[in-house]
């Protein structure tokens, strides 16, 4: 006698084998060969061995400037540097995305400096003195250590950074006299200024200056130094001088810095792992701007600044910064809602993709991105974690009006229909995509917890719950599908090829398909060296989407083959030939450092490892994802749900750990199943 029918026993061995092909599929990560080294204080260092030559570029970001350094190391050791200094404030027309004013500088621009009568750094029609580069120090500053001369007579310190509040970026050179003999060292005297066109500029013209200080000449005894600066400045007032300290600056961008890092620390057995987090809360945290309409967080890469995005601010970076206890990050997020709130409609007409030129115009060139979603998502995760009933009751309206636009698109199959995606056009996202669909889905979900803890009616958060529900059915009516051999998802109605937002439905708690979804997504299909391929069989990749699809594979449950991934990935991106943050995409953008796919990053830890999924203002639920071989991980010193609190994972036994939240000295200790969430009360 059989326990099963044969039909059902060859079912599932079909299954069986289905299953194994696929996992069989999982690509294989190739070997990494780390160009840059963790340091003791935090930083990574690239001392420069013989892989040359080797260029690479990297932002850093202040309230006022944004300063994008390119450098280039040569086979002779030469450093070739190209300043771009961005500053956000200062405007021209007409009005647009890209109306800020910027300046390059390369090495040319700067005064000239001499070693006992010769010329450092000459050309090659020129006599002088070669300098050798060292090593490269990344962490918030730019550091760059040279040696000038055969053998080294000086050392050279040399630094870039912007100002924390100020329109202004800085280049120090510390000159050190390493020889045993007296060193004369002179700084040519620089001032250089324009202007910007009256009839172009917004407002008044626009000074740009680029000037010297503590330049003339100094005599080096053996051992000592001097310090001599390069200021990048704009003003509108060029007639009124204004005093430049670089000690001052730079001792306010560490602290800046140290401001950043102090809150919502990782600690895990990976350094890999806790120093890309770390880097990563700087560059999403640095690039906020402060314009006349508020403080704008802005995604950076030359083009974006003094606006913000349905995407990279509502839905990317904000649900972060409610994590993050940064105050100026707040202050951003809550005018980021605010500004999109202005343009609400009683006909639901959609609210504008972007909110550009320090909040002066708007740009809506691809139509509805499915924005509303996205808004509705980013702004109810944010109230929830926030955990301020204030800012929440601010936000409702604005959620409550995102909801109601997209419930008013839903098609006759269900689901929300909208013109493009967040790639506006690049990749064809149908009538209806998965990514609104999904994000629509969770926004319902928090809209109804965030509308219990205003105590809103019932009967509006049973019905956003019915919604919820219904639309999950739908999604999986409207875009389940096999393809490529997987039991996954289209990305549209026709779509017939693997695209990266499969993961989409993993991040918002849909796991209907997890399994062949993880399956494609760490495929050869889909996986490449530098993450997941925005379509499979192209080259194109965006962060974006690699970062969540690692984010929903750990929620999925996936936890030892994401971990081998999420290393993979950082790695490369920390300690590899492009450093130190995620990246936007390529060949886009030649892979800028857009300061909201760091937030992302830090999102995976947060949501995915972590498993918070917020549920009232000093609530949330907790499902912990320990690898394998880890005996615990700490977020420590994290600001949400209106608390300062520490959260610890250690192991108990197999499929059974502790989390341990520790708040104002004492510890509660909650009892937890692998995949099972516990409910965290503060």
């Amino acid at each position: 006698m059989t326990l099963f029918p044969n039909k059902i026993l060859l079912t599932i061995a079909v299954i069986l084998i289905l299953f194994s092909a696929a996992y069989a599929q999982t690509v294989s990560l190739p070997e990494q060969n780390d160009r840059w080294a963790i340091q003791r204080d935090g930083s990574i260092m690239w001392t420069i061995d013989n892989r040359l030559p080797h260029a690479d570029h990297i932002e850093m970001s202040g309230e006022k400037v944004s300063l994008w350094v390119a450098y280039k190391i040569d086979n002779d050791r030469s450093c070739y540097l190209t300043r771009a200094v961005v500053f956000p404030g200062f405007r021209m027309l007409p009005d647009d995305t890209r109306s800020h004013i910027a300046y390059t500088f390369d090495d040319n621009a700067l005064p000239r400096m001499y070693v006992d009568g010769e010329l450092l750094r000459p050309d090659a029609s020129k006599s002088g003195i070669n300098v050798q580069t060292k090593a490269i120090s990344q962490h918030g500053v730019m550091r760059i250590e040279e040696t000038a001369g055969q053998p080294a007579s000086v050392k050279i310190e040399h630094s870039l950074f912007p100002s924390v509040d100020k329109p202004l970026a800085i280049e120090s050179f510390k000159l050190t006299n390493v020889s045993t003999k007296p060193v004369t060292v002179s700084i040519e005297h620089l001032k250089r200024e324009t202007t910007t066109d009256t009839g172009s500029s917004k407002q008044s013209p626009h000074t740009v200056i680029i000037r010297s200080l503590n330049d003339g000449r100094h005599t080096l005894q053996p051992g000592q130094s001097c310090t001599f600066s390069v200021a990048y400045s704009a003003t509108d007032h060029p007639e009124t001088p204004v005093s430049v300290s670089p000690d001052a600056e730079e001792k306010a961008r560490r602290s800046r810095l140290d401001e950043i890092s102090a809150p919502l620390q990782l600690q895990t057995p990976d350094s890999i792992l806790n120093t890309m987090f770390s880097f990563a809360k700087i560059r999403a945290t640095e690039s906020i701007f402060k314009t006349k309409g508020g403080y704008m967080h802005s995604p950076g890469g030359l083009s974006y600044y003094a606006a913000i995005w349905a995407n990279d601010q509502a839905e990317y970076i904000n649900p972060y910064f409610a994590f993050s206890g940064d105050r100026i990050g707040n202050l951003s997020a809550m005018n980021a809602y605010r500004m999109f709130a202005r343009y609400m409609n009683k006909n639901y007409k959609p609210l504008p993709s972007s909110i550009v030129a320090e909040g002066d115009t708007v740009w809506q060139g691809a139509g509805d991105r499915g924005d509303q979603a996205m808004i509705a998502y980013g702004a109810s995760r944010y109230a929830l974690t926030y955990g301020n009933v204030d800012s929440a009751k601010v936000l409702w309206p604005l959620i409550s009006w995102c909801l109601e636009y997209s419930h008013r698109h839903i098609n006759a199959q269900g689901v929300v229909e909208s013109k493009s995606d967040e790639l506006e056009g690049r990749f064809p996202s149908g009538k209806a995509n998965l990514s609104t669909n999904c994000l629509y889905y969770d926004a319902l979900i928090s809209a109804a917890w965030l509308g219990k803890q205003l105590n809103l009616p019932k009967a509006q958060t049973d019905q956003y719950i019915r919604q919820a529900a219904m639309l999950k059915t739908n999604i999986e009516k409207y875009f389940g599908a096999d393809i490529a051999g997987f039991h996954t998802y289209k990305y549209y109605e026709t779509n017939d090829v693997l695209r990266a937002w499969i993961c989409m439905p993993l991040a918002m708690g849909i796991y209907d398909r997890s399994q062949a979804t993880v399956d494609a997504l760490f495929s050869p299909k889909l996986w490449t060296a530098d993450g997941l391929a925005t379509e499979a069989g192209k080259d194109t990749f965006w962060d974006r989407s690699t970062l969540y699809a690692l984010r929903g594979i750990l929620q999925a449950g996936e936890t030892d083959r994401a971990i081998a991934f999420l290393h993979y990935y950082s790695r490369r991106r920390l300690l590899g030939e492009h450093v130190p943050y995620a990246v936007e995409a390529y060949p886009e953008g030649n892979q800028r450092h857009l300061s909201a796919e760091s937030g992302l990053y830090c999102r995976v830890f947060i949501e995915g490892l972590f498993g918070i999924r917020p549920t009232g203002f000093n609530s949330f639920n907790c499902t912990p994802r320990l690898p394998k071989g880890w005996k615990e991980m700490a977020l420590n010193n994290i600001h949400a749900f209106g608390k300062n609190f520490d959260l610890k994972i250690t192991r108990r036994n197999e499929g059974q750990v502790d989390v341990l939240v520790k708040q104002n000295g004492k510890i509660k200790t909650y009892k937890a199943l692998t995949g099972k969430p516990v409910r965290v009360v503060l």
